[in-house]
């Protein structure tokens, strides 16, 4: 394997770096997949991912779907070059880019940076996502928000990354007057686990997660069928 090398104009560290959050959209199917896989393969569960661009980008960006009403992705960006001007917001986008300036403690290598430039152009590099959709409770008789991924790219963790994807997800959870934001969080992560805590999550130990899902939901689903 190649050694990873710091591109010129790819974020580096010991000097301000731009972090920008948007809105997905379907030219993103293709970083998006990359970084389910990414994602599958810290997780060890690459055996469970079947997703491909094509399916990804039919279920995601269906145009009947609305954001933040379905099934919504916001990516985040990086940058070394200092934003000129205020994001320019479109008025008919359900949500408004959220840019950050943060300061990395040491320098950072990328070898794929190539690889995740952004599809709107620049010198942006997506580090990261995350994927939610509604849900709802009935005890608080309200909607909220349930997070299916989180996920950060290696080079870019240990810089408060996550939690500002986190806080895109409460902040609009908020705006939108929904009672909660909830996720699941495997048990070995322990480093997640801490965040998770430090930042004043609840960790339900009483829950357990029910599942069907492969030959056990087809199963299933056609005895119920038959009766």
């Amino acid at each position: 394997m190649a050694a990873a090398a710091t591109l010129p104009d790819q974020p580096t560290g010991n000097r301000p770096m731009t972090v920008r959050i948007r809105l997905a959209d379907k030219e993103d199917v293709p970083h998006i997949h990359r970084l389910i896989h990414q994602m599958a393969v810290f997780e060890r569960l690459t055996h469970l991912c079947s997703a491909t661009e094509s399916s990804l980008s039919a279920t995601l960006f269906n145009p009947d779907l609305r954001p933040f009403h379905s099934f919504t992705v916001l990516i985040l960006e990086l940058s070394s070059t200092p934003p000129s001007h205020p994001p320019q917001q479109n008025p008919d986008s359900p949500f408004s880019e959220i840019i950050r300036t943060i300061h990395p403690v040491g320098p950072i290598e990328d070898p794929e940076a190539e690889t995740f430039r952004s599809s709107k152009g620049g010198d942006w590099i997506v580090g990261g996502f995350v994927l939610f959709f509604p849900n709802y409770s009935t005890f608080l008789a309200k909607p909220g928000f349930y997070i299916e991924d989180i996920f950060v790219r290696e080079c870019y963790r240990r810089m408060g990354l996550g939690r500002m994807l986190l806080s895109a997800v409460a902040e609009k959870a908020v705006e939108m007057g929904y009672g909660r934001v909830e996720w699941v969080v495997l048990d070995w992560n322990e480093n997640a686990i801490r965040f998770y805590d430090e930042m004043g999550a609840k960790m339900l130990q009483e829950w357990r997660i029910c599942r069907l899902t492969g030959e056990a939901l087809q199963a299933y689903g056609r005895k119920k069928k038959e009766e």
